[in-house]
């Protein structure tokens, strides 16, 4: 694909209580989302309901598989395809180790675990541990959803919408995360290992490996982080070549997801609004200086651009507090 249609596979805001698609659209120039039932060659990988979780996988595997087939047209590009072989086979060395009744995957509906959770799918289609394939993968997968004390409504959609078309057994659990794996791990005692989308810039992810068991005084079980060396720009390569749907609150400036009292769009992404809609008039007459209403500190108004313009690794969580 060239590098010039990345920048118009946008995922459509008004289409989050439709079932996602994996294809993209144009970029209609400045809305935060493009509409992607519009697009050309759509696929339906994702957005039937009703079919199996192996047809799923099989759908994803196929479409990874012709991306590292590709020639890529960047560096950036070949980056990701180097590290979508290396994450593949760490999750395959899990499916090694461990069953699917052994394994969960912790999902928030951000854009790191968005994409463990496609690799991990990809993963399942070819699967050869599991002896049945056409009975272990017609249900769902385990997985558990860490809920910020205030969750924002845009990404409790996603997630709801995503784990129903990427058939998770999703439980939600609003804790603290060591007391809400604790919980988990009592309601499901045979949980060995999860499935983790912690990078290496993220906050204590300097010193990990793709597989760490808990720190003490954790509830014990294996941590699995397959995207651990990923790259922040290599996360939206993947997500925009491919065409998989993100979460929209990325197209308004957001670059790392907490929760609302804590998360805002990124200030390194922040653009002056020069629209006329949100100008003053100089001649309003509650202005009584010789400065321009529109160039005052508190009349500007900004926008951001979207998320997967930064390029800088360590200015991602610059809007978390």
């Amino acid at each position: 694909m060239p590098e010039e249609t990345l920048s118009k596979d946008l995922f459509d805001q008004d289409k989050l209580d439709a079932p996602p698609r994996v294809d993209g659209a144009e970029d209609r120039g400045g809305e935060t989302a493009a509409t992607a039932a519009e697009a050309e060659g759509q696929s339906d990988a994702v957005e039937d309901e009703g079919s199996s979780l192996k047809h799923l996988c099989s759908e994803i595997y196929a479409r990874i598989s012709a991306f590292l087939q590709e020639r890529p047209s960047n560096d950036l590009l070949r980056n990701v395809q180097r590290q979508t072989q290396t994450s593949l086979e760490v999750i395959r060395e899990a499916l090694d180790r461990y069953s699917l009744d052994d394994i969960s995957l912790s999902y928030n509906g951000g854009k790191d675990c968005l994409v463990l959770l496609i690799l991990y799918l990809c993963t399942l289609a070819t699967n050869p541990r599991q002896p049945t394939p056409s009975s272990e993968l017609k249900g769902r997968l385990q997985s558990v959803y860490i809920v910020p004390i205030h969750p924002f409504p845009e990404v409790d959609a996603f997630v709801r919408r995503t784990s129903e078309s990427y058939h998770l057994d999703l439980t939600r659990y609003p804790a603290p995360m060591r007391t809400a794996f604790e919980d988990y791990l009592r309601d499901r005692p045979r949980i060995k290992a999860v499935l983790v989308g912690t990078r290496r810039t993220d906050p204590h992810g300097e010193h990990l490996t793709h597989f760490d068991r808990t720190d003490g005084g954790w509830p014990p079980f294996m941590r699995v982080h397959p995207i651990i060396d990923w790259h922040y720009a290599e996360i939206w390569a993947f997500l925009r070549h491919l065409k998989f749907p993100y979460c929209p609150l990325y197209d308004q400036g957001y670059t790392s997801l907490g929760g609302t009292t804590d998360t805002h769009p990124n200030p390194a992404l922040r653009i002056l609004d020069s629209s006329e809609h949100h100008k003053r008039s100089a001649n309003d007459p509650s202005t009584t200086d010789d400065v321009p209403a529109r160039d005052r500190p508190e009349q500007r108004r900004y926008t951001y651009r979207p998320a997967y313009d930064l390029k800088d690794d360590h200015a991602e969580r610059l809007g978390r507090e």
